[in-house]
């Protein structure tokens, strides 16, 4: 009986030892189907490699001046008794802006018109002085004419014996007489000729004086010498101004400046003329073009910054004083094929393998040949050695083909350029559109299955 029992125990555990060993290979042969499945299509990011310049137009930031400044000025001395502007209106040229008082200018120019008159009647006295001295001038020719005759008819006579010489002579001695007279009144209307000039002359200055007097009566209304805005108000009514002081600060905004310091490391990216790209935060969706218009010759010693002037039109006087500017120069780089640098680690060791513990490593290096490891570190990166030589640097990136449900990678041997910011430069090897494999979840191979992710780029 004990035997019998012992058999069916016996029995009873061979058919468990069987039957999990039979369960046992059965998961085993799932995983495994499972990992084989997986390992057909391995998961990659994509990225499309496009045309576009590597390094980005430098930014700068500035604040809006206007393009002048102009400080209006009393040019006279008084009391300002009306200032009609504020800060912020806009005013025309020539527009009356504020008033002196005028008061001491207007009696002085009264008393100039006065001095003009009385110069004016001087010249009417001269002029009359002429006329009288012409008149003397024409009787005292007249009185000669007479005694030069009547001294030819006695010298004559006392030829004849009819008159005696005395009388003869006498008569000669009174038409040279009348012959004087008559010279000096011919003199006499020259003088008072020259009198008549000198006085008119002191008419014109006093009519000079008269106009500059009524030049600095009209100084008493302030006037805007250009068209802009009020940016200051520097005196008040009321205030006494001497000529000189200021009243008010004007700004011309035809068109803003912004100063801009640039470095003296890309100064020379900048030149006159040159056309920039500014945008402003108060309208953050328009783009205006400015021009430079000046580059300081002084750096400042200490931080190597070069100021440099940008005007911006501004025609539309949508723009004022103390906005933010941010300037973008117009670079002049040509755009070339760039993908992300991460695309060059796709062909070295995924990270997986990056992660295994120091005892393999130990392993793998030790089973590897010197130059064989190094060849596998570099693979899929710029090579340094040939970049010594002067050849160009070579990388291997993967481009997938075919879509997505069979999709696979290819292999492409590629010349590297510049890199910068994890970017970097394609000069052979990849055109524009091309789909490249920027990140996988394990090492590839020539021809491999992928799987694209959902995060990859979309070509339009």
């Amino acid at each position: 009986m004990k035997s019998i029992w012992t058999l069916v125990a016996l029995a009873s555990l061979s058919t468990g030892t069987v039957s999990c060993g039979s369960q046992g290979d059965k998961g085993s042969s799932q995983a495994q189907t499972v990992n084989q499945t997986q390992g057909q299509k391995i998961p990659v990011d994509v990225a499309i490699a496009s045309l576009e310049a590597l390094e980005e137009d430098n930014k700068y930031t500035g604040t809006t001046a206007p393009i002048r400044e102009v400080a209006v000025k009393s040019r006279v001395e008084g009391r300002l008794i009306d200032l009609a502007v504020d800060i912020g209106d806009r005013v025309e040229a020539g527009q009356a802006i504020g008033q002196l008082d005028d008061a001491v200018l207007t009696a002085t120019v009264l008393q100039a018109e006065a001095e003009v008159a009385a110069r004016s009647s001087e010249v009417a006295q001269a002029n009359a002085a002429v006329g009288n001295a012409r008149a003397q001038v024409e009787k005292t020719k007249v009185e000669y004419q007479q005694a030069q005759a009547d001294a030819e008819r006695f010298n004559k006579l006392a030829k004849d014996g009819a008159v005696s010489a005395q009388t003869a002579e006498s008569a000669n001695t009174r038409a040279r007489s009348a012959e004087q007279s008559w010279r000096s009144a011919e003199q006499q209307v020259n003088l008072q000729q020259q009198t008549v000039g000198a006085t008119s002359q002191r008419v014109l200055a006093q009519e000079a004086i008269k106009l500059r007097e009524q030049e600095r009566q009209s100084y008493t209304t302030i006037s805007a010498p250009i068209s802009g805005v009020v940016l200051e108000k520097v005196s008040e009514t009321g205030n006494l101004l001497f000529a000189g002081n200021d009243v008010l600060k004007l700004g011309d905004f035809s068109q803003v400046k912004v100063i801009v310091l640039v470095s003296e490391l890309e100064i020379s990216k900048v030149r006159p003329n040159q056309s920039v790209n500014v945008r402003f935060d108060t309208f953050p969706n328009q783009q205006f073009k400015g021009t430079v218009r000046r580059i300081s010759r002084a750096a400042d010693p200490v931080a190597r910054l070069i100021p440099v002037e940008v005007v911006v039109p501004n025609n539309d006087g949508k723009l004022g004083s103390g906005q933010l500017a941010r300037v973008q120069f117009a670079g002049r780089q040509e755009k070339q094929i760039i993908i992300a640098d991460s695309a060059l680690e796709a062909a070295g060791r995924p990270a997986k393998d990056a992660a295994k513990g120091s005892d393999a490593k130990v392993d793998e290096k030790a089973n590897t040949k010197p130059s064989e490891n190094k060849s596998s570190e570099n693979s899929g990166k710029p090579s340094d050695k040939a970049n010594e030589k002067g050849k160009p640097r070579t990388g291997t990136v993967f481009v997938v083909i075919g879509d997505a449900k069979d999709a696979k990678v290819s292999a492409r041997q590629v010349t590297l350029g510049n890199r910068r910011d994890g970017k970097v430069v394609i000069l052979s090897g990849l055109n524009d559109g091309d789909r490249v494999v920027v990140r996988s979840g394990g090492k590839l191979k020539d021809g491999d299955a992928v799987r694209i992710s959902v995060l990859s780029e979309k070509a339009n």
